[in-house]
């Protein structure tokens, strides 16, 4: 079944170990989750020797258990769950990971953008059946919200505040009533949630002033903060777990050498770091320079082996996908990026050796093709 989806959601790809993992949980589970706390948790970051399983399960998001575990308390306490963090730190992935587990369907999804309108979050009608037989329930469309409310489901908010506050402050009375009412209708008017349901809600900090949220809604969801990561160790998981589905995905036969990824590390370390000690955004990569950023990075290059190259991932093809990715600005991306070629690359290639002399060859290239 996955095989004819370009990206299957978690509860389908994770399908046979969510029915093992609801088979031998015998634990209490709030509302009507299909899996305990416990097991949720053990889901979403992997099994250990210590709790005794007889079935490996592997590790799906990269973080602190901490914030997992009060992420998985939150929802527990019906209340309004909110991840916020900076881009690529992984909040939509834990979303749905979250979703999958507790309810086994992470779908139902309100995108916030500036055209999300109230309709997105309560329910909308189908003109023709309206014309047709008047308003009822069955001529009335339901939002994903409203569905997860009538199914007692998890129901999720991707980027809440890109929406206006129009639409922020609709879901104030969802969060803390817990029903929508339906003016036009005079029987069955109102749709009341079902024990289970809540909501996951992302938010990105650096979209901090585009459509602030009210402390009305603020005191109706709890706050977790994804951070950056910053362990070399834990981003190399990451972008190694990434990397092998990706290949997974595309059939694809081809290693990558650990060296290069050491070298990708590396690169955004230290473009990090100067981007941390930049005076002004001029100075400053536009990229977030995020892990979500180097799986793309390193995605790019695996695809333009594949098909382009000799099959084998070389550095210079590594290279040219990172000065393609993050020059997104001419010229100031262009000069940072031929500055930290210049001042870094250069005499670590000589240091160094191994794959960074390809590299800065690469990277000059592509700074020149792009120039």
């Amino acid at each position: 079944m996955t095989e004819a989806m370009l990206r299957a959601p978690a509860e389908t790809k994770y399908a046979d170990e969510l029915d093992w993992l609801e088979s031998v949980d015998d634990a209490p589970k709030p509302f009507s989750w299909r899996l305990s706390p416990r097991m949720v948790r053990l889901f979403v970051l992997g099994s250990e020797r210590s709790d005794g399983l007889d079935r490996d399960i592997p590790q799906k998001w990269f973080g602190d258990r901490s914030l997992v575990e009060r992420s998985i308390v939150t929802l527990a306490s019906d209340r309004g769950l909110l991840l916020i963090g900076d881009p690529g730190t992984g909040k939509s992935w834990l979303a749905e990971l979250l979703a999958a587990a507790i309810c086994r369907n992470s779908t139902l999804v309100v995108q916030g953008t500036a055209g999300t309108t109230e309709d997105h979050i309560k329910y909308s009608w189908n003109v023709s059946m309206v014309i047709a037989r008047g308003q009822s329930r069955e001529s009335m469309i339901a939002s994903p919200i409203m569905t997860a409310m009538e199914e007692g489901v998890i129901g999720r908010f991707e980027e809440l505040t890109r929406s206006t506050s129009d639409v922020q402050d609709a879901l104030i009375s969802i969060l803390s009533e817990k029903y929508v009412s339906i003016p036009e209708l005079d029987t069955d008017s109102i749709v009341f949630a079902q024990p289970g349901f809540s909501i996951i809600a992302t938010a990105n900090s650096r979209d901090r002033g585009v459509n602030d949220l009210s402390s009305a809604l603020k005191r109706r969801f709890n706050f977790v903060r994804i951070p950056v990561v910053t362990s070399k160790r834990s981003e190399a998981e990451i972008v190694r777990f990434r990397t092998t589905e990706l290949l997974h995905r595309h059939r694809i036969e081809l290693d990558v050498p650990p060296t290069l990824l050491d070298i990708l590390l590396e690169s955004f370390a230290d473009l990090r770091a100067a981007a941390a000690a930049a005076s002004s955004d001029d100075e400053r990569l536009e990229s977030a320079l995020s892990t979500a950023e180097q799986i793309g990075v390193l995605e790019d290059a695996i695809l333009h082996s594949q098909f382009f190259g000799e099959g084998t991932l070389r550095a210079e093809t590594l290279a040219g996908s990172l000065v393609g990715s993050l020059a997104r600005r001419s010229p100031e991306d262009l000069a940072i990026l031929n500055k930290y070629w210049h001042a870094v690359v250069e005499p670590r290639s000589t240091s160094a050796g191994g794959p960074w002399p390809a590299f800065l060859d690469g990277g000059r290239q592509a700074i020149a093709t792009l120039s």
